[in-house]
């Protein structure tokens, strides 16, 4: 697979969504290579359309490609492992129970592959039953260190926290962060982000020693009229960024 200079030597990789493949051009020069961009699964009407559409987004974006649900659609988790197999991007987002077979279609190590926890409203404690069955169940709850370890057993990179609401649950982020730096593990903030919060959330995981943060910023930043993403927007987020990465 082909790796774009930046991301895996950052600290911080932002994770933004593309309207188009300009807009991913775009986004990518903006961020100065800083950036996986995201192409959600859901937006295309079968496979195959979708293979072929998003390994033209990765070829013009040196493969720094986020395979994406689409709002965490446990229904799209499937979708999202097939294509991962054939395009192998850089980085997949997924549910809780999609991550195992994400990694094993992949056949490698190299692509970072997040998993879907959500918050609780308790400090320590994630519901990890995010997958399209286990989401019409009820709540599976477990402490933050024990959804670390199953993801370590299924080959996952990463903690995709999910949906955050901005700031709703910082004492439980902060946890996850925590928890995800003593264990080596990856943390994605999720949810609510924008331009006003997301230092905060930054400083957070940055201050947590999480070894590798990728924070989604989504509807925040994105023009409701033309469904791009602001590059300019882009451009602020790269600098908050290097303010406190230093």
């Amino acid at each position: 697979m082909k790796l774009s200079p930046n991301y895996y030597k950052d600290r911080v990789c932002l994770n933004v969504l593309a309207g188009s493949r300009e807009n991913a051009r775009d986004i990518y020069a903006a961020a100065e290579r800083h950036v996986v961009v995201g192409v959600l699964s859901k937006n295309y009407p079968d496979l195959a359309s979708a293979i072929e559409d998003m390994q033209k987004y990765a070829n013009d974006i040196e493969n720094a490609l986020s395979v994406g649900l689409g709002a965490g659609d446990p229904n799209q988790s499937e979708m999202v492992s097939q294509i991962s197999k054939v395009v192998q991007p850089q980085h997949v987002n997924q549910v809780f129970t999609g991550a195992g077979t994400s990694r094993a279609l992949l056949g490698q190590n190299e692509t970072v592959v997040n998993a879907l926890v959500s918050p609780t409203g308790k400090v320590g404690l994630v519901k990890i039953s995010t997958g399209p069955l286990s989401s019409k169940s009820p709540d599976a709850i477990v402490p933050v260190e024990t959804a670390i370890a199953m993801l370590k057993d299924m080959g996952a990179s990463s903690i995709k926290f999910f949906n955050m609401s901005g700031l709703k649950y910082k004492e439980e982020f902060a946890c996850v962060a925590k928890a995800c730096a003593e264990h080596d593990f990856f943390l994605e903030p999720t949810g609510g982000i924008d331009l006003e919060n997301y230092e905060e959330i930054l400083k957070i995981a940055l201050d947590a020693g999480v070894k590798k943060i990728i924070p989604h910023i989504y509807s925040s930043i994105i023009d409701s009229a033309t469904g791009n993403t602001r590059p300019e927007d882009v451009k602020t987020l790269l600098a908050m960024t290097k303010k406190l990465v230093g």
